[in-house]
């Protein structure tokens, strides 16, 4: 694999549940805190999305915003929010199917419940994602963001979660959160379907990151700092591993 210092974040076009009437988007701070630390570390960001064009944002997301702001206290998501120039990001994103892997060294998939709508059923995504993984990249995922690898399948066709290590947002939290009775399905559950070892942290909301070779998943919003640092670690990794080039010996 060829570094090309970019990755590939994937957000939601869903604002609304399907059986009520709660709005949803893309969970804000999870794009944040990747990006905080992703550009940190040198890496520039492309932002695509299902359908493309312009991306909704779960109101729930920005109550940390607002609760900053109440008590003068102005951290990375507040001057993000603010921030004009990186809030219009969101305004034109690029649309999966258009996008080609080969310029970018990894791929992360934010949550939301809005993923849970549109992540699974989209074919492209599902198919980029393969493309990633089998090509020696890291492919990785926060929150409800692993409900874009459950329709992965790799060349060989079995599941890419199949007999893997991962974890996502667990029924328990869905339930605390008082969404379990909205949402579509049991990412917990579907996770294992299809083959995927998944695990959680002893208490519900809790950072817990899980590494499996290519593949970074997070547990939830809590977890997203974690995770982005574990993918800039395993960048790191396979750069260090990649074989010198030719030209050099000549």
């Amino acid at each position: 694999m060829t570094a090309t210092n970019r990755i590939l974040i994937i957000v939601t076009n869903s604002d609304l549940f399907e059986k009520v009437g709660y709005r949803t988007g893309l969970w804000l701070s999870e794009l944040v805190e990747f990006w905080d630390v992703a550009e940190e570390a040198g890496y520039k960001m492309d932002i695509a999305s299902p359908s493309g064009g312009k991306i909704p944002l779960d109101p729930e997301s920005l109550l940390i915003t607002e609760i900053g702001d109440a008590i003068g206290l102005k951290g990375s998501l507040s001057r993000r929010y603010e921030d004009k120039a990186f809030m219009s990001l969101l305004d034109n994103t690029l649309k999966v199917s258009e996008v080609d892997p080969a310029g970018y060294d990894a791929i992360y998939m934010t949550g939301g419940h809005g993923v849970m709508f549109d992540f699974p059923k989209n074919a492209s995504l599902a198919e980029l994602t393969a493309r990633f993984y089998e090509s020696g990249k890291v492919v990785s995922a926060a929150c409800h963001g692993p409900c874009g690898l459950l329709e992965v399948k790799l060349s060989d066709g079995t599941y890419l979660v199949e007999s893997k290590e991962v974890t996502g947002f667990s029924w328990k939290e869905e339930k605390l959160a008082n969404r379990d009775e909205a949402v579509p399905f049991n990412l917990e559950e579907e996770l294992q379907k299809r083959g995927g070892r998944y695990s959680k942290a002893m208490m519900p909301f809790g950072s817990h990151v899980v590494e499996d070779g290519l593949l970074i998943t997070a547990q939830n919003p809590k977890s997203t700092k974690n995770l982005s640092q574990a993918v800039v670690r395993k960048l790191k990794e396979l750069k260090e591993m990649a074989p010198l080039p030719k030209e050099m010996f000549l």
